[in-house]
């Protein structure tokens, strides 16, 4: 039998008034914790028994009774609620308003719907649009207030506060770009600048101003780039093995450029000098391994923009001398010169080798084949195990062979000239590329005679020998006493350039002509820049007969220079000529200490990448 209403709440009543009394008492919840679940246990079975919660019901409120108002009361109510409405409205278009501004403002702080910073879109000639973009060797004052597009390696960013300064470059030349947050310029912008891995190719635009003081960081000092639009073209992705500004450091007396070299005896990653400053030094090795880094090095861009200049002077002045190009096989059967120093190879089962000189093949186009005066330009291989300082296993040759009429003089004079010819060209377009050199790797302008200083072997034998340096008169000269003499030359004549002829015939390869009165000597010669041998030439044999019995006291077999010998056969000219190497003139002119600062990608007996 269920129990009555009464019963029940009675016994919800007295529970509550228990639970009451705990509380008073200051009983902890867990004494009274079951009383409190027996009595919600309780209220949940008597909205099941009766229907109805628990306790006395709410009643409904009473409507009020409309009051009866007079048309006055009418009218001044509606106009009160007229006012009210109408404050109402506007107090929420003054708070949509304000959230706008704020959206607005965070929006734009955060770069949102601004195109003018952020990654550009990968470059796949897509199009063809109306930019123009302006070099950074070109933005000079008189482009003050006017807005320019430029492009470069993101060289330095440092952000300074509410802005940004950073140092783009292209090739050896740099401007500053500037900018400070503003209702163009978002923080978003300021930071995604900030944020941009060194060395990415960006493009910055914006106006070109005059700063107050001239920028020192940058080449382009007397103007700056107030900063409009900043896109990555290119990201940098991977950490880079150096810092630029350690690589640009001066390298001033931290090599010798002679005696033996060998990478492995260098760090693979840059280190710190032991000297008292302690600055970071960016080793040959490591430079070499990520080249295409170093060579952005404005040192680096002006040393190969100068040994480009010495092959376009070197083919101007041979063209104007009535020379013409030639272009010769690399690939050859035998050897260039009958050494065994050469790369060998399988031509299609028949023994070749890559040439080691255009030696042959040259004489052929100038005295054989009546083209008469020719020049070639191009790789020469030397398989030379020859770890030194300036010595390469591929090199760039620039070579010339003439006709002469009674004695190589007539050669000699013309290499006099040339040499002459391309120093005073390398002095006169590339002021801006020697001072770049000059910055990082210090030397002394080379200096040089007119006529070029002659002497003979026997003579600078002599020198060698009256300064107390052993030296003998038909042995070939070592590289030690070729620098030695080259201080003698410098110091009794005044001239960092000058040739020596008549070397022993035994040193100097088989073609070359003997002297007509000493069998001992030879018509050769070579031509030194600061000591260093940076050309070897002679009058070269004309006669088959001669040829052939040179070749035979040199050992080789006359099988292999058979078209060769024979394309005297036919009348030959008498003629002469000589090979240079292209790294080793820049190497010498600038003063470098190594042979591999002017050699692109240099290749040595433990070199063959990148």
């Amino acid at each position: 039998m269920s129990e009555t209403e009464e019963a029940m709440t009675a016994k919800i009543t007295a529970l509550g008034e228990a639970i009451s009394a705990a509380k008073a008492e200051g009983k902890p919840k867990e004494e009274w914790d079951g009383i409190l679940q027996e009595m919600l246990s309780l209220k949940v079975k008597f909205k099941e028994t009766f229907g109805k919660d628990f306790g006395p019901q709410r009643k409904e409120k009473e409507a009020p009774k409309e009051q009866e108002a007079s048309d006055k009361n009418k009218e001044k109510n509606a106009a009160k609620a007229a006012a009210k409405a109408e404050k109402e409205a506007k107090k929420a278009a003054q708070r949509a308003e304000r959230e706008r501004r704020e959206r607005e403002k965070a929006d734009r702080l955060a770069g949102i719907g601004q195109d003018n910073f952020g990654d550009a879109p990968l470059v796949q000639s897509q199009e063809i649009t109306d930019k123009v973009w302006t070099r950074i060797e070109q933005l000079k004052p008189s482009l003050a207030g006017q807005t320019v597009l430029v492009r470069g390696h993101l060289s330095k960013v440092r952000a300074q506060g509410k802005g940004v300064f950073c140092l783009l470059r292209s090739t050896f030349f740099t401007i500053q770009g500037v900018a400070f947050e503003s209702p163009e310029i978002p923080s978003a912008m300021i930071k995604y600048i900030s944020g941009l891995p060194l060395e990415s190719v960006v493009d910055m635009k914006g106006t070109v101003t005059v700063p107050d003081q001239p920028i020192e960081s940058a080449t382009q000092k007397m103007v700056e780039v107030s900063i409009q639009s900043f896109h990555c073209i290119s990201k940098a992705k991977l950490a880079l093995p150096f810092r630029m500004e350690d690589a640009c450091r001066p390298e001033s007396g931290l090599e010798t450029d002679i005696g033996e070299y060998n990478e492995d005896d260098e760090p693979d990653e840059a280190g710190t000098d032991e000297g008292e400053d302690k600055a970071i030094r960016v080793g040959q090795k490591i430079r070499l391994n990520y080249r295409w880094l170093d060579l952005r090095t404005p040192a680096n861009q002006a040393i190969f923009r100068i040994e480009s200049m010495v092959g376009c002077l070197f083919r101007e002045c041979l063209v104007k001398k009535g020379f013409i190009e030639v272009h010769t096989p690399k690939i050859i059967g035998g050897a260039s010169e009958g050494g065994s120093e050469v790369f060998k190879l399988d031509y299609f089962g028949q023994p070749a080798c890559l040439a080691m000189s255009p030696q042959l093949h040259k004489q052929m186009a100038a005295a054989c084949s009546g083209f008469e005066r020719v020049f070639t330009t191009g790789p020469v291989f030397r398989a030379e195990n020859s770890n030194t300082r300036r010595h390469l296993c591929e090199f760039t040759g620039l070579d010339l062979e003439m006709v002469i009429q009674e004695h190589y003089d007539e050669v000699l004079q013309v290499f006099s000239d040339l040499f002459i010819y391309i120093f005073d060209g390398i002095a006169e377009r590339c002021k801006e590329e020697l001072e770049r050199v000059r910055e990082q790797h210090p030397f002394e302008n080379l200096q040089y005679l007119r006529p070029t200083l002659k002497l003979t072997f026997a003579e600078g034998c002599k020198l060698l020998q009256e300064a107390g340096i052993q030296q003998d008169e038909y042995e070939d000269l070592s590289t030690e006493n070729e620098k030695k003499l080259g201080d003698i030359v410098k110091q009794k004549y005044k001239t960092d350039f000058f040739f020596m002829d008549k070397y022993p015939l035994t040193v100097r390869p088989f073609y070359t002509m003997p002297d007509p009165n000493n069998p001992k000597l030879s018509n050769s010669y070579d031509f030194f820049i600061r000591g260093q041998e940076i050309l070897s030439g002679a009058q070269r044999i004309h006669e088959p007969d001669l040829i052939e019995e040179r070749a035979k006291a040199w050992g080789i077999s006359l099988k292999d220079i058979e078209s060769y010998v024979d394309s005297f056969r036919h009348g030959a000219l008498p003629h002469g000529g000589g090979g240079i190497g292209l790294e080793r003139v820049v190497m010498l002119y600038l003063g470098l200490p190594n042979v591999r600062k002017a050699a692109w990608f240099p290749r040595d007996p433990k070199r063959i990448a990148p």
